[in-house]
């Protein structure tokens, strides 16, 4: 009787103990389940939170605003290249009406921040928007009317060149009274996107209106698009805007070289991002020399180009996302991934391999962009940030013609593929020493922008 009880009881004691192991790993598994569940519920918040700045209106106004403009930048180079082609055939005009567009820009690059600095951001860019509408609505009726000049073409080029000289700056300082703190490296991020989603849609556009109705008519949507940014920019409410002191024009343009020079940070990641895009020249013209001897043709060098543009947008949507204390140190370190092609090129790699470089480079050159921009907005005085933009774009804007003008003689006087390695060698270097740079990799980005130069004095005590 004993037994039977005691072999009874230790079975229901058994089956209470199996029963309970159940429960708990049912216990396990639900909990492993609402987990992973509350990690996709946080992910897809996460991205929500992304693309919430664009619920700013004014931000939404700037970004449709901005997208426009930038796809007729990017529509303007084939567009006109066709343009003079037709008129007269010669490469030599082609290259005198771009430089003719170029060169002023870059020539008043810094006058154009010293005035964003002192007038209402806004309207320059208006009328910036509205000057570059007349220009390119002129060449337009002047081809399709049969009447264009070489000359004429170049003259207005040379117009909205100053006219992109004064937006530019005018843009940079504008974006931080428009945004607030958490979203600017969100809103930098999306920026970057419209640039590179330029860059890609616009000459593609232009080629096809040009193959379709022909450059006059091309002309005539980059035309357009300064419309349609000069009407979104104009239903953007001013904001309160910091101003230079009424000082000199020289005094101010000073002003802002020394808070420039004074910032370790600013020029050492300007001059690594303006030697890389001086050594970018090493890619940008022989690519398609090697694309052409060993990697199928100018489709290969196409396939690396698209590459490179899908990239720069999956790095943009990569920077949206990302969360750094040490933006600036996070995005030199991504600098490092736009070696990689140069790299490819020297090591005469596959055209796959070379097409993965490129999208690799890409995504790390957005996400330094995204970084270097938050970075400024979030540690340079408002009433000088134009200014200060202005010395920063214009060293890396100044640093690439002069890098394809010295990349022939190098080729015949070391070769091609030692000049390839010794560009790639050279970059990697830069963007390591400007890493290991104390002032980079120390500083740290507060969540809010710098309204004064006591607000930067405390920023950088900090």
């Amino acid at each position: 009787m004993s037994q039977r009880v005691r072999g009874g009881a230790g079975r229901f004691i058994a089956n209470r103990w199996s029963l309970t192991a159940l429960t708990s790993k049912g216990h396990l598994i639900a909990a492993a389940v609402l987990a992973e569940w509350e990690k996709y519920l946080m992910g897809q918040k996460r991205s929500f939170m992304a693309w919430s700045v664009l619920r700013e209106r004014a931000f939404r106004r700037l970004f449709i605003a901005e997208t426009t403009s930038l796809l007729g930048d990017g529509m303007t180079a084939v567009a006109l290249s066709f343009a003079v082609l037709d008129l007269t055939g010669s490469v030599g005009d082609l290259g005198f009406v771009m430089a003719s567009g170029a060169i002023p820009m870059a020539a008043t690059l810094l006058i154009g921040g010293v005035l964003a600095d002192r007038f209402s951001r806004r309207r320059i860019m208006v009328t910036a928007d509205l000057v570059r509408l007349s220009c390119q609505g002129i060449v337009a009726a002047l081809l399709l009317s049969g009447h264009a000049q070489i000359w004429q073409l170049a003259a207005f080029q040379a117009v909205g060149g100053v006219a992109s000289a004064a937006f530019g700056p005018a843009c940079a300082g504008l974006v931080p009274s428009l945004v607030s703190g958490e979203h600017l490296q969100r809103a930098n991020a999306l920026r970057g996107m419209a640039l590179s989603g330029g860059n890609i849609a616009g000459p593609a556009l232009a080629g096809l209106i040009v193959s379709f109705a022909g450059p006059g008519w091309a002309i005539a949507a980059d035309a357009a698009t300064f419309g349609v940014s000069a009407l979104m920019l104009s239903r953007i409410p001013i904001a309160t805007q910091l101003r230079t002191a009424g000082g000199s024009f020289t005094h101010d343009l000073l002003e802002g070289w020394s808070e420039f020079r004074s910032r370790t940070w600013l020029w050492m990641s300007v001059t690594t991002s303006s030697l890389s895009n001086l050594l970018l020249a090493a890619v940008l013209v022989l690519g398609p020399f090697l694309a052409e001897q060993h990697l199928g043709g100018p489709a290969a060098w196409a396939s690396m180009s698209a590459f490179l543009g899908v990239g720069l947008i999956v790095g943009g949507m990569v920077a949206m996302h990302l969360r750094s204390e040490r933006q600036l140190r996070t995005g030199v370190a991504a600098l490092v991934m736009g070696t990689l092609p140069t790299f490819g090129l020297a090591l005469k790699l596959s055209l796959f391999v070379m097409c993965s470089l490129e999208f690799i480079a890409g995504v790390g050159l957005a996400i330094f962009g995204a970084m270097w921009a938050t970075t400024m907005q979030r540690n340079i005085p408002e009433d000088k940030l134009s200014r200060v933009s202005a010395y920063a774009n214009f060293g890396q804007w100044a640093c690439q013609p002069i890098g394809q003008a010295l990349v022939g003689p190098v080729v015949a006087a070391i070769g091609v593929y030692s000049t390839l390695w010794v560009a790639a060698a050279v970059q990697l270097l830069s963007a390591l020493v400007a890493l290991s740079t104390p002032a980079i990799w120390r500083l740290r980005t507060s969540g809010e922008v710098v309204k004064s130069e006591a607000d930067a004095k405390v920023l950088t005590a900090a």
